[in-house]
């Protein structure tokens, strides 16, 4: 059994651990997820077509780009033959939740809940240094099912002691309707989400609110929702859509002067987020949770890692007890930044979708 204890720096922040304690974290995830008693039926089926042995192969955070991307075969694969052997009648399965199907069919994955109570406490952390004060109202404009950020943010309000107000979004619509060429019914559906977000914000202290950038830039339209947001919210976070630099400065210092602008870059194929580096720095940077979730930033035809401060495309990796997803060429680009001290991997500067990802056209729409 792969218990916490046995794992080197398992019980760390990302930010404490050593290139060793997360190359020995590696190392012991790779025997738990291919020994045939506590692997996957799904990692233990995509064994044989590997071409070496993860056990003796991988034996850092570098070498998880041995593996092939098999984040495709989530379309289909049944959840539950994701969940690691290992747990037994023991598993505390929290859900299943889709990706956000931006690049054609959804993708599907199960989340345990110790992985789940880890990534809602690493996801918290910022906020204390922040000084949010427990207690606070939580509004989510946000996804619900079958995604998974709705769920997050629930148990985060619960965990810092605040009530969670939910105004649900449905981005796939959105996408359709852009798609179609119906911009004028996805600005109606929009507005629609405005309405339902203002019947909470002018009745109800929100201390934190968490949603996209499209969704802010639409409430700070109305002065009454404005006026509200500036009174009573203590914090705003958001993720989703992305938000340049330009967008990042105006929402800081001119929208919201005053309010702590916090990002968590998440992803489905992550498993959780990424959270935003605290401090003034030239665009947001997200930062990975290692060994957990780490990052590369790589030129798309070559695979090769950008030198620092170049642009190229996202590589993910997840490696948590519950679930291995490594090597996963993501639709998004970033600027390459240095980890910072301790962390594996890279971290991601002024984050962009792709144009096109395999035959799809990317559109974000309002998440």
């Amino acid at each position: 059994m792969w218990d916490n204890d046995d794992l080197p720096g398992a019980e760390l922040s990302g930010a404490e651990l050593s290139g060793a304690d997360a190359d020995g974290y590696i190392r012991a995830a790779m025997r738990w997820h291919f020994d045939p008693e506590t692997g996957s039926p799904f990692w233990l089926a995509q064994a044989a077509s590997l071409g070496f042995d993860p056990r003796e192969a991988v034996r850092s955070v570098e070498d998880l780009r041995l593996f092939p991307t098999v984040v495709d075969q989530l379309r289909n694969v049944r959840p539950e033959h994701l969940i690691p052997r290992g747990y037994g009648d023991a598993a505390d399965i929290v859900g299943v939740y889709d990706s956000g199907g931006t690049t054609g069919a959804p993708k599907r994955v199960v989340f345990l809940d110790d992985w789940l109570q880890r990534m809602i406490t690493h996801m918290l952390e910022p906020l204390d240094r922040l000084g949010i004060p427990l207690g606070l109202n939580w509004l989510g404009i946000l996804p619900t099912g079958p995604h998974a950020v709705g769920h997050f943010i629930g148990l985060a309000a619960r965990a810092r002691r605040g009530l969670m107000y939910t105004v649900d979004m449905d981005p796939r619509w959105v996408r359709k309707l852009i798609a179609s060429g119906q911009t004028a019914q996805a600005d109606a559906y929009v507005e629609h989400l405005v309405e339902q977000s203002s019947h909470i914000l002018l009745s109800q202290e929100i201390g934190v609110l968490m949603t996209t950038p499209p969704m802010l830039e639409r409430l700070a339209r109305r002065d009454d929702l404005l006026a509200a947001i500036t009174r009573n919210v203590r914090l705003i976070m958001w993720g989703g859509a992305h938000m340049d630099a330009d967008t990042h400065d105006l929402f800081r210092n001119e929208v919201f002067p005053g309010i702590p602008l916090h990002g968590v870059y998440g992803s489905t194929m992550i498993m959780g987020g990424a959270s935003q580096r605290l401090g003034d720095t030239e665009y947001p940077i997200f930062d990975g949770f290692g060994p957990h979730i780490t990052f590369r930033v790589v030129d798309p035809v070559s695979l090769e890692r950008v030198p620092y401060g170049t642009r190229g495309q996202v590589v993910t990796n997840h490696v948590s007890r519950s679930m291995l997803l490594p090597n996963n060429l993501d639709r998004d680009t970033a600027i390459r930044v240095p980890a910072l001290p301790g962390q594996p991997g890279d971290s991601l500067g002024d984050l962009a979708p792709v144009q096109v990802f395999g035959s799809e056209t990317v559109i974000e729409g309002v998440y």
